[in-house]
């Protein structure tokens, strides 16, 4: 099956580790838009995504919401990780991005596999390496960049994790994402499809072949 080969894959040193990611972890099934963490909630589990894709999204009290990074398969969410292992509350909101299956380890098997599984450790250790890049990225973009950049930036970035041109999504879900307001966003792609860089659709967006950053 696909999600057995993700975690082979992923922990191929430890067939050991893997066999007890299924024995305790639980996997479930969901579509884009769920929600399956959210601010200041308690962790009491770790999702690692099998298939499909979530994004972690970081709000404002004034209700703005910021894209932090994707988490696709075979990864998790490290924020999770530190906020579990501390016993804290979420800092950040967990959304299905395309339809998912979700394996969700329990907190308490978090710690005792870093002291059983060396594996472990260095997955964790290679999505805070991951995460942390990604995250330098998002501070550059918004202290350096336009909002134009950045959204040509978020699309390339979608169509490279989709493999493909058509993004399906909305104006108000690309706004929130790079925190800035639905109109902006909605003259900007207006202006891109007179340009002939990509073509609007209804809740999707076609990159065209003469579209570059």
């Amino acid at each position: 099956m696909q999600d057995e080969t993700i975690l082979s894959s992923e922990f191929s040193s430890s067939p050991e580790l893997v066999e007890k990611l299924y024995q305790y972890g639980i996997t479930k099934k969901y579509h884009a838009g769920d929600i399956i963490l959210d601010e200041n909630a308690s962790i009491r589990s770790i999702p690692i995504v099998m298939k499909g894709m979530l994004k972690v999204i970081r709000s404002e009290e004034d209700g703005r919401e910021i894209l932090l990074y994707y988490i696709k398969s075979g990864e998790s969410c490290i924020m999770s990780f530190l906020g579990g292992m501390h016993n804290e509350k979420s800092i950040v909101k967990a959304e299905i991005e395309e339809d998912a299956e979700i394996l969700f380890l329990p907190v308490d098997k978090v710690s005792l596999f870093i002291k059983e599984h060396p594996e472990w450790l260095d997955y964790i250790f290679r999505l805070y390496h991951k995460r942390f890049e990604e995250l330098l990225d998002i501070i550059n973009a918004i202290a350096f960049k336009k909002v134009d950049e950045r959204l040509l930036n978020l699309l390339h970035k979608k169509s490279g994790i989709t493999g493909s041109q058509t993004i399906l999504t909305t104006h108000e879900q690309l706004a929130n994402e790079l925190g800035t307001a639905r109109v902006v966003v909605s003259r900007l792609l207006k202006q891109l499809e007179e340009d002939g860089k990509l073509k609007l659709g209804r809740n999707k967006i076609t990159i065209l072949k003469t579209f570059s950053s």
